[in-house]
């Protein structure tokens, strides 16, 4: 029989992006794995995308299946524009489905027949294509066949025997319809993936794998994220930070406003996440895009994960304040991605961040802003941990990475909807405050793990030049509170009159 040139259970590719991963290398070669999820999961999928790979490496692949008609299978590859030539399907499914006299002719009705035949005829067609890879589509029909647990685990485990026997890999499909039953399959299973979807309160379902046991391998545990959309199966390793340490440069690096810097110590340290906090209006991403168009033009290519615009209103409105990003853009230093947050998942975001960082070896990565990214998790659980992974994952690879965080409330008591300072570096507040009859802004740094920084408040505008900064607001108490008590001089405030005077008369103003 031709089989793997791979040693006995050594890993084999499976076909599906990102599950090697997951399982470190593939499936055992010359073992039977157990698949298992309700109807809708995605086990065919997976099951054809492993023997499509097989066919790419020359070998010999064979779909049996119970449940499913050839015609319905190569309906479900067209729509995923496959071809499923060079796999041999073999079909125990009533000879009604089926209109083609050439099928009817090796169709057979499985509940016409007794289980030991039924099995007989698989274990037949295995013998006469001579595969090395199979899928056995599903053991729900042989369970039902069986008519008790007993029968079951000894017809499932004389088929696993004759495939151990024959060199051939196989993944046997169960879709849970009495899971008591399907428990009695693990023990004799080399390894077990479960498929599961969850259907959230509003937006696309989500769905998620979890491998439950596989053999002598160190495969990564927990739920892993995965998607079905044309083109088949994607799997999205669950983040882990922990060994993937970049070596990079202990550096600062600037905006384009020096006021700003200043207050910062500097700049942002590389290998640091910042929180800008905020009410929403009040400047946070032009403050995010300050740092985002200094990096592009050293050359240091950027990704911007916008949940709350579109790529048109950000691109209008970044070139509204004196920042052209689509130069950038066209010239690819610069990925925006537009983020719906009624369709990502936790891993499909964090593998676009992985590869924007580890293919297109993005800098500096602005998530604008967290109160969309946790609409888009609503329902994950142990969302603070999953930032945490994250933002870890990012430092340790030397990325400049700035959190955008909208509170609730405008002026006045502000609430946060999630405490994210404790994993963030450094973290900046803005506010909005009145003085004067005019609603004014003001930031300060609260907080940096990396070094010293400003501890006064000053007041910033944002007009066609960009964002300007101000001197401290040293007459003013309580100005974080929104409804400060002025106790200095006026003319510490800025003044848009006296700024537009100094900008045509090119005289310096507070910030340059």
């Amino acid at each position: 029989m031709t089989s793997s040139a791979a040693t006995d259970a050594a890993p084999i590719p499976s076909g599906v992006s990102g599950l090697d991963l997951i399982l470190n290398g593939g499936y055992a070669a010359q073992r039977a794995h157990l698949i298992e999820g309700r109807p809708g999961s995605g086990k065919t999928t997976l099951g054809l995308q492993f023997l499509m790979d097989g066919v790419r490496m020359g070998e010999r692949a064979l779909y049996i299946t119970l449940s499913e008609s050839r015609r319905e299978l190569l309906s479900v590859a067209e729509r995923h524009g496959w071809s499923l030539d060079g796999i041999d399907i073999y079909e125990l499914v009533p000879p009604e489905l089926s209109r083609d006299a050439e099928l009817q002719q090796s169709l057979v009705h499985a509940s016409d027949l007794e289980l030991g035949e039924t099995v007989r005829m698989a274990l037949a067609e295995i013998e006469r294509v001579n595969p090395s890879r199979v899928v056995f589509d599903s053991l729900s029909d042989i369970r039902l066949l069986s008519q008790g647990s007993l029968r079951y685990r000894r017809q499932v485990l004389a088929l696993k025997s004759y495939f151990l026997l024959n060199d051939a890999t196989v993944l046997m499909l169960d879709d849970l319809s009495a899971y008591d039953d399907s428990l009695n399959l693990h023990s004799i299973s080399h390894s077990v993936i479960r498929l599961e979807q969850v259907t959230p309160e509003y937006g696309a379902g989500r769905r998620r794998l979890h491998v439950i046991k596989m053999r002598g391998t160190q495969y990564q545990g927990g739920y892993h994220d995965f998607s079905i959309r044309r083109g088949g199966m994607r799997a999205y390793p669950r983040l882990v930070a922990a060994g993937r340490h970049r070596a990079f440069p202990d550096e600062t690096v600037p905006s384009t406003v020096a006021a700003l810097d200043q207050l910062l110590g500097g700049g942002l340290d590389r290998g640091t996440s910042t929180l800008v906090i905020g009410p929403s209006g009040v400047g946070k991403s032009t403050l995010a895009l300050s740092y985002l168009m200094a990096g592009l033009e050293r050359g240091e290519p950027a990704l911007i994960l916008s949940f709350d615009e579109t790529v048109g209103i950000l691109l209008r409105r970044a070139a509204g304040v004196g920042m052209d990003l689509t130069p950038h853009v066209q010239a690819g230093r610069l990925k925006i991605e537009q983020i719906d947050p009624a369709d990502v998942s936790q891993g499909d975001f964090g593998a676009r961040i992985r590869h924007a960082v580890e293919e297109d070896g993005c800098r500096i990565v602005v998530v604008d802003s967290l109160t969309g990214y946790m609409s888009a998790m609503t329902g994950q659980p142990a969302l603070l941990l999953q930032m945490h992974e994250l933002v870890t994952y990012l430092n340790q690879q030397g990325v400049v990475t700035i959190l955008v965080l909208a509170q609730h409330g405008m002026v006045g008591r502000m609430d946060s909807p999630i405490d994210i300072t404790y994993v963030s570096d450094t973290v900046v507040m803005l506010r909005f405050f009145e003085a004067s009859g005019r609603v004014r802004r003001a930031l300060s740094v609260l907080k940096k793990r990396t070094g010293p920084h400003e501890d006064t408040i000053r007041e910033f505008r944002i007009d066609g030049q960009g964002l300007r900064v101000g001197e401290a607001l040293m007459g003013f108490r309580g100005v974080l509170t929104g409804v400060p008590t002025f106790e200095g001089d006026r003319r510490d405030l800025l003044d848009p009159k006296t700024e537009a005077s100094k900008a045509e008369t090119g005289a310096p103003h507070a910030g340059s």
